[in-house]
């Protein structure tokens, strides 16, 4: 079969496969046993536990290795038949999103407000944020569940789908390994300072144009959600560069535009505490009803990224090689 035939069907298959699972993550939400991202982190912590040294070099050497499996698993499965590699993109793609899980804990955090359950609230959020919630009332848990679904849109969803286009299942299982390898080691703390520096800076890259690309789309759908497009735009602009992280301000300010609410504060996450900019200063604080409107949002943009990527991976079967 001529080349420029294998990257049609090649094309075809990841465009197939990213669609198909989305439709999995939108139905059945992420596998309840033997989650391979939670055994890819089981691993991770097995090797870190080998390996580390407090030093840059050898934790870019730990995330090298770990980011190299997944993409060679990926490479390998380059050689199925047409098929077979929109089923092993479909399943991948199931596996690495977590769109559906995202919104339900959003979701499920209103649901406690709604009912003035405080404690059941704060609970809850610990499954969407890292920081302290136990002395938190209603609208700081709002906004920090508003922040959590903004920021995990863009790299739960919108950056392995775009990662899935523009690399096939290779790019979509090493982008998944990056982000999952700075959840565990990319934070600030004397144990990771150096060794998480390497994890830190490759999800910041790979993050980069998923971020803006979110941003975009927020402000496609959030009529959606009841907002404004413009708004989400000229905060994303506006406000996105303040925040500390180079991508989440940019999801962040985008909802908050979008929602016509205005996000940022102090954190405290035990170990130390953060001020962070103002997002959407012209807003009001966020309510309960704000976190359903934005978990709606989120899958807004998740239909528009699917349908976007899917199309990316067609176009880019016409690429000279």
């Amino acid at each position: 079969m001529p080349a420029h035939s294998r990257r049609r069907q090649r094309a075809r298959a990841t465009a197939a496969g990213l669609l198909a699972g989305v439709l999995l993550d939108q139905v059945a939400g992420d596998p309840r046993r033997g989650h391979p991202v939670a055994l890819f982190g089981r691993a991770a912590g097995w090797l870190e536990g080998r390996t580390w040294r407090d030093d840059r070099a050898a934790g870019a050497r730990y995330a090298a290795l770990l980011v190299a499996g997944p993409a060679v698993l990926g490479l390998l499965a380059r050689r199925l038949p047409a098929p077979g590699l929109a089923a092993a993109t479909a399943l991948g793609t199931w596996t690495v999103l977590g769109g559906r899980s995202l919104a339900a804990e959003a979701e499920a955090v209103a649901a406690h407000l709604r009912r003035g359950d405080l404690p059941a609230a704060r609970q809850q959020l610990t499954h969407l944020v890292g920081r302290r919630t136990e002395t938190l009332g209603e609208a700081e848990i709002a906004r920090a569940a508003v922040e959590s679904v903004a920021e995990n849109t863009s790299d739960a969803v919108v950056a392995p789908l775009l990662w899935g286009a523009v690399g096939g299942l290779p790019g979509l299982l090493a982008y998944r390994a990056v982000n999952t390898l700075d959840a565990m080691v990319g934070h600030h703390s004397p144990r990771y300072e150096n060794f998480g520096w390497a994890s830190a800076r490759a999800d910041d890259a790979a993050n980069y144009l998923p971020a803006r690309l979110t941003a975009a789309l927020t402000a496609l759908v959030a009529a959606a959600a009841g907002g404004s497009g413009r708004a989400a735009l000229a905060v994303a602009r506006a406000d996105g560069r303040r925040h500390p992280s180079p991508n989440a301000g940019v999801a962040e300010a985008a909802f908050a535009g979008a929602l016509g609410v205005r996000l940022g504060g102090r954190n405290d996450y035990g170990s130390h505490a953060e001020d962070r900019p103002v997002l959407g200063a012209a807003g009001r604080p966020p309510e309960v009803a704000d976190i359903t409107r934005a978990a709606r949002l989120s899958r807004a943009v998740t239909l528009a990224a699917a349908l976007a990527c899917a199309a990316i991976a067609l176009a880019r079967a016409g690429e000279p090689r």
